[in-house]
């Protein structure tokens, strides 16, 4: 019996109809992209498990999709290696782990940043600074496949390198702006900063915890705060800290009130202090700019990823219940792991795949994204055939969409398909409008017809 095909879990096909809604879709974003003066780069979907490994944190290294190296990996293995595979492949653990990096050098990316800080240490003598790149390439992260989470889907980031100015950061909000709303989606952007997150750690008795805390409250939306609160005492911080946390999680008012209310808070840490600077700075140009965003600043955003170090972001669409589809932040060092210290940059990352499902769910695609082919020449055979390919042709020059059906069916049959093709004119040449040297073109939707000279039909089709 033949085995009945699958794709694996967490992964999808994508149809004529869905490529070509995600192809307007990616465009839209290049182009915002390019209009702010960024340029674009890709690279490998393997990188070496070395480049990877370390970076997302302990949690993001347990979804990275490790390869196997080629060529016979198990030589020199022993029977105790085997039984540890063996044993270890349900529980994962430190033997196992150890096993894994004896036979796997390589990784599936599990982002585009890590990547480019990557690429930008390798290429640095060919880099003008700072530097401007966006990607738009697929990320492989092996988490449970849920609605709205994937374990391949595509990211569309925009960073900068090489420079601290906040200019930057106000930059990627009007980029946000810009994406969304020529998508049609109703989002609010999100803001926090890892020093004030830092300057609350220190205030409740815990710098040494920064990472469980950014990791546990990130989870808030999720989990509620109840169970943030019991992760938190899982973690060895006392109950009296975790409930000087509640209220600052709890905030409301303003961001200018919230500011004003978390100055008085972590007055005493420095570095505190200094994010508040950088989000009051932030929030100066955005209001000198002016922006229809709804943004908000939200202390309990903490992005839990370990090398972001100021501003971080997230979007979130107002009118369809999904994650964030939008999200990123300031990075100081991130290229200081592979030799380059001291190489700030910022950066923000489009999910495309929520994107789309939101899109989708909301009815924002316009028709025409749909639509691969805009003009079916009927195919009547012989002269009339002919003909209709040189018709054919002059609107293909014209940048037209087009094609004629491959054999000369019955009438009906042909209609079916542009029908089914969701094709929205087709062109009549039969005898009688060869003889005239005129075209009959009907509109599919409205059944109309019009009769348009030969020489005229490329132009009557833009109209």
């Amino acid at each position: 019996m033949a085995q009945k095909p699958s794709i694996p879990k967490g992964t999808r096909d994508f149809s004529p109809l869905e490529m070509m809604r995600r192809t307007y879709m990616f465009d839209t974003i290049r182009r915002v992209f390019r209009t702010y003066g960024y340029a674009p780069l890709e690279t490998p979907a393997m990188e070496n498990l070395s480049t990877l490994t370390g970076k997302y944190g302990e949690e993001g290294d347990k979804l990275l999709f490790k390869i196997l190296n080629s060529g016979d990996f198990t030589r020199g293995f022993t029977p105790d290696d085997a039984k540890v595979i063996a044993a270890g492949t349900e529980t994962g653990g430190a033997p196992l782990n150890a096993m894994a990096a004896r036979i796997c050098e390589k990784g599936l990316r599990y982002d585009l940043t890590v990547p480019f800080a990557r690429y930008v240490v390798q290429h640095q003598a060919e880099i003008t600074f700072p530097f401007r790149r966006y990607q738009v390439q697929p990320v492989w992260r092996a988490d449970r496949p849920q609605k709205g989470r994937y374990r391949e889907f595509y990211q569309c980031d925009v960073d900068v390198i090489g420079t601290r100015s906040l200019l930057c950061e106000f930059e990627l909000v009007k980029i946000v702006e810009r994406v969304f709303g020529d998508l049609g989606i109703n989002v609010t952007l999100k803001l926090n900063n890892r020093k004030i997150l830092y300057g609350i750690a220190e205030t409740i008795g815990h710098a040494d915890k920064m990472t469980d805390i950014t990791v546990a409250i990130d989870k808030l939306d999720k989990i509620g705060i109840g169970n943030v609160e019991a992760e938190l005492a899982s973690k060895g911080i006392g109950q009296e800290a975790i409930a000087g946390l509640r209220p600052i999680l709890e905030l409301s008012g303003t961001n200018t009130e919230k500011l004003a209310r978390m100055k008085e808070v972590i007055a005493s840490s420095e570095t505190g202090m200094l994010g508040i600077a950088e989000m009051e700075e932030l929030f100066s140009y955005i209001a000198a700019a002016g922006s229809t965003l709804d943004i908000e600043l939200d202390l309990s955003l903490a992005r839990g990823l370990n090398y972001y170090t100021g501003a971080i972001f997230e979007v979130k669409a107002k009118d369809h219940a999904i994650g964030s589809i939008c999200g990123g932040g300031r990075y100081d060092d991130l290229t200081g792991i592979f030799g380059m210290p001291g190489m700030s940059g910022v950066g923000i990352s489009f999910g495309a795949d929520r994107i789309y499902d939101v899109m989708l769910a909301l009815n924002l695609f316009p028709e025409e994204a749909g639509i691969a082919t805009r003009i079916l020449f009927i195919n009547f055979g012989g002269p009339e055939q002919l003909a209709s390919l040189r018709l054919l042709q002059q609107v293909r020059d014209a940048g037209i969409p087009s094609e004629i059906y491959p054999e000369p069916a019955k009438m009906k049959k042909q209609m079916e398909y542009a029908n089914r093709r969701g094709i929205p004119f087709v062109v009549i040449v039969g005898e009688d409008e060869l003889a005239s040297r005129h075209a009959t073109v009907k509109e599919m939707h409205s059944g109309e017809q019009q009769t348009v000279p030969f020489d005229k039909l490329s132009e009557y089709m833009q109209h």
